[in-house]
């Protein structure tokens, strides 16, 4: 099997699996994504966010998987705000 085989067996397992429990985190998050990631989709940055109790969610329009550093004129200053929490 090569790598790419395990590495995509593992996912498989992993994907099938019951969500994680993540209302016992209380610590802030902040999540931001793209709304056309196929990385992480933006779907999943979504329900991340509803789960966690205490989330910021940003999702940039137009982009990907590197939407924070396509608008990090916009994201760098409410990543630091929200790290100044």
């Amino acid at each position: 099997m090569t790598a790419l085989q395990a590495q995509l067996k593992a996912l498989g397992r992993w994907g099938s699996k019951a969500p994680a429990d993540l209302s016992k985190i209380h610590q802030p998050v902040l999540a931001a994504n793209g709304d056309s990631d196929r990385m992480v989709p933006s779907r999943n940055t979504h329900d991340l966010a509803r789960r966690l109790p205490n989330s910021d969610l940003i999702i940039y329009p137009d982009s990907g998987h590197g939407a924070v550093f396509q608008f990090y004129a916009d994201f760098v200053p409410k990543a630091l705000e929200f790290l100044a929490r």
